[in-house]
């Protein structure tokens, strides 16, 4: 008889701990920042005991560099920041993209620029985590709003970096981090490992163009020996300056995510079916927000939320979905609009867009929603 698992109580960066361990992670490399620290905390107790790695390292960009290294070496890894950290780790995020190595980066974001407020919630990070490195590149960023959703995500993460052959970025906020909400951890999961090699060595095309659009990687150490480089490269990895052979690896890098939309969009839909108003909105404003549609409900008010896990790749479909009985959109944001702007992109005067912006290091409540709700239906 399988044994009944325990509810417990479990903060969000501990949940992201866990889901991590549980999706097969073996290395962390990071240094500590808040409202991240909690999960290099728990980490640093919980890799050793597995036979995994933990390393303190002297800043943000060397931890990520340890994080490639690792994964390069076939080991499951991530790191976890907070803004100024993941601003340090552009650069070498870009390296991670153009060399496709799988890996995590957790940022829980704060209020900003510069040191800003480390113990504040903000979402101020989104278009960052879309284009903060350099020049044209595809990524996936997932966002959480609930304890049990930092836990799953963070397998999600790891499923689509192995999947996909691509760094992953999961967005959370202050206070969906620490936060403390009761969850059963564990369950029926889907652990994804990357596609290895199976020809001979010398037969191994290290960047070559497949079916998914994703090589087989194999890691260091095993025999297949091959180049990894910043520069854009030939299927074999080494530099190139052919102009055929830089629009094919980089219309292939950008087909691998993109055909597989459908699969790396996640959303949740809240009252959506017959909402004349549909509130777009993720992290804890996310929370927010479906409480506020319940209160409009109430009173009479066909309000509905279309809650983004993914929020990059920009989830259209969904949106456009919504958008066939919606006759207005609220975008609530802990920013000065970052997401509105996609909604507004793909919405092409559809529905009258609004928006609802906070920057003051407090969340967004479900009365301001209402209050905002009320306001545009007068």
């Amino acid at each position: 008889m399988k044994k009944a698992r325990k509810e417990v109580l479990m903060q969000g960066n501990e949940a992201v701990a866990e889901g991590a361990l549980q999706a097969g992670c073996r290395f962390f490399a990071g240094y500590p920042i808040t409202p991240a620290t909690e999960i290099s905390e728990i980490l640093s107790i919980k890799l050793p005991r597995i036979d995994g790695t933990f390393l303190q390292m002297e800043d943000e960009i060397a931890s990520l560099g340890a994080v490639i290294g690792a994964s390069l070496a076939g080991v499951k890894a991530m790191t976890a920041t907070s803004g100024p950290g993941f601003s340090l780790m552009q650069e070498i995020l870009g390296f991670a993209v153009i060399a496709e190595v799988p890996c995590v980066v957790v940022n829980v974001m704060r209020g900003g620029p510069s040191t800003g407020l480390p113990t504040f919630p903000a979402q101020g990070d989104v278009m960052q985590a879309r284009w903060g490195t350099h020049g044209d590149h595809p990524i996936i960023v997932l966002s959480a709003s609930t304890v049990r959703e930092c836990y799953e995500m963070t397998i999600q993460a790891f499923n689509y970096a192995e999947k996909y052959r691509t760094p992953v970025i999961l967005l959370l906020d202050e206070v969906v981090a620490h936060m403390r909400e009761k969850i059963v951890p564990g369950g029926e999961f889907e652990i994804i490992n990357r596609v290895k090699p199976t020809m001979p060595p010398e037969w191994y095309i290290p960047y070559e163009d497949t079916t998914t659009g994703v090589p087989p990687m194999a890691d260091f150490g095993e025999g297949y020996r091959y180049h990894v480089t910043g520069l854009t490269h030939d299927v074999r990895g080494f530099p190139t300056e052919r102009p055929d052979e830089i629009k094919a690896f980089n219309e292939r890098i950008f087909r691998k995510i993109s055909r597989h939309m459908e699969a790396v969009s996640l959303v949740e839909y809240n009252e959506t079916e017959d909402a004349e108003i549909a509130i777009v909105a993720y992290g804890c404003v996310a929370r927010s927000a479906k409480r506020a549609v319940k209160d409009a409900r109430e009173r009479g008010i066909k309000a509905g939320l279309l809650k983004l896990i993914t929020i990059w790749p920009f989830a259209r479909a969904a949106l456009e979905r919504v958008l066939k009985n919606a006759k207005v959109l609220i975008v609530p944001e802990m920013n000065m609009g970052q997401i509105s702007r996609e909604v507004k992109r793909v919405n092409q005067g559809t529905a009258r867009v609004f928006t609802l912006n906070k920057v003051d290091g407090t969340i967004i409540t479900p009365q301001e929603i209402l209050a905002r709700i009320m306001e545009v239906v007068q």
